[in-house]
């Protein structure tokens, strides 16, 4: 079964080429026909805290951004408003960096930063069709007491900015968020967008956060993704497939994610990789993300 699966992720894989935030989105094409219509594409992180699972983000953004119409970014985890971050990228005011020194430790990074950079470069060549992030609902808020209250808030966010403004939206999050799961964000999502709402698993091997992080353990979904040996990839887990390979992907499994603070051992269960996720990005090693003052 192992070697079947592998088969198959090396058929249908497409490989990315660079890891350089900026370069040219020759390797970003096949977004085209893995987005299609959809309206809200969730980039869901095993962890916040890499170079390359950022770099991977930021680049299916400008994809998005660039090529299908999409013009909010929603980056989980802090309110860019707050810190300012929504009026600098809309009208140029202020100091980027010293607007992130404020935000939550995993937004502290380099690679949040050139994401910043760019929706500012984006605005100024296009002062009438800018992108932008997305804002919170107006009006007093209840503080979320249960991880049950949390999804559910953090969904109708979601669906409040995409009423009030009709934009097509990235959100990019963790993946225990955006795994379409009953009672996550993405479950949320999907009962409402339906295919609309396209979830993509962001996941690696090994490498460092900055501690060590080794290849996780043989009954984990990434194994076969790594054993394709390619080192950075796009797979449409949508795609036809043979019946091994729908075994694998409608299995219970497990998938890790890692927090700021979470045990490096900590990771999704109770689901099918198939169910979490409609399109995987996975990466054989990763390092850590450039931390910025603050």
């Amino acid at each position: 079964m192992t070697d079947t699966v592998t088969e198959w992720i090396k058929r249908h894989a497409h490989p990315l080429s660079t890891q350089d935030a900026w370069a040219p989105l020759d390797d970003q094409s096949p977004w085209g026909d893995i987005v299609g219509d959809a309206p809200l594409v969730a980039l869901g992180c095993s962890t916040r805290q890499t170079h390359e699972l950022s770099t991977t983000a930021h680049r299916a953004l400008r994809f998005l951004v660039e090529e299908k119409g999409f013009r909010t970014l929603a980056l989980e985890g802090d309110d860019p408003e707050r810190l300012g971050l929504d009026e600098y990228v809309r009208t140029g005011d202020g100091d980027p960096l010293a607007m992130l020194a404020e935000a939550r430790p995993f937004l502290r990074t380099g690679e949040i930063l050139d994401v910043v950079t760019w929706m500012r470069e984006h605005n100024e060549r296009h002062p009438h069709d800018q992108v932008r992030f997305a804002r919170l609902p107006e009006g007093a808020r209840l503080e979320p007491t249960t991880r049950r209250e949390l999804e559910r808030q953090l969904a109708d966010d979601v669906l409040w900015w995409h009423e009030h403004t009709g934009d097509k939206i990235v959100y990019w999050g963790g993946i225990a968020h955006t795994a379409v799961a009953p009672g996550s964000l993405g479950g949320h999502l999907r009962e409402r967008f339906g295919s609309g709402y396209l979830s993509v698993g962001l996941t690696f091997e090994d490498g460092a956060l900055p501690w060590p992080i080794t290849a996780p353990p043989a009954d984990f979904a990434e194994t076969p993704l790594s054993a394709t040996d390619l080192d950075t990839f796009l797979l449409d887990l949508r795609v036809a497939r043979p019946e091994a390979v729908r075994a694998w992907l409608e299995a219970p499994t497990k998938t890790r994610m890692i927090g700021p603070t979470q045990d490096p051992l900590e990771h999704l269960s109770d689901g099918a990789f198939g169910d979490w996720f409609d399109v995987v990005g996975h990466h054989r090693h990763v390092t850590p993300a450039h931390l910025i003052a603050g």
